[in-house]
């Protein structure tokens, strides 16, 4: 798990292997914000608005890629997603639970 929240932070990041960062705060495209992988600062661009409690892509995350939150695989990625695009279920589709996957 991170550790504590750096004054000024604008995104968590929860596990190193995380794609994505939670907004902490209403974001605007454009807009520089940091957050904290491991024990680096680092620094990104938004490209679109990110809502408080959603997710910003952190990397490029090409399609059809598992992503991962909290160390956890979320859903799968349905088109490329660009480092500080809001990541959402415009571009990302739930896989748990889904019985149309299910191997027979």
């Amino acid at each position: 798990m991170a550790g504590t929240i750096e004054a000024g932070a604008s995104a968590l990041v929860m596990d190193a292997r995380d794609h994505v960062a939670t907004a902490i705060k209403d974001l605007n495209a454009g807009e520089r914000i940091s957050y904290r992988k491991q024990d680096q600062v680092k620094e990104l661009t938004l490209l679109d608005p990110v809502p408080f409690g959603h997710k910003v892509a952190i990397e490029d995350i090409p399609s059809g890629t598992d992503i991962r939150k909290y160390g956890e695989v979320i859903g799968r990625t349905t088109a490329d997603i660009k480092a500080g695009q809001h990541v959402h279920v415009h571009n990302v589709e739930g896989i748990r639970g889904r019985g149309d996957r299910a191997k027979s």
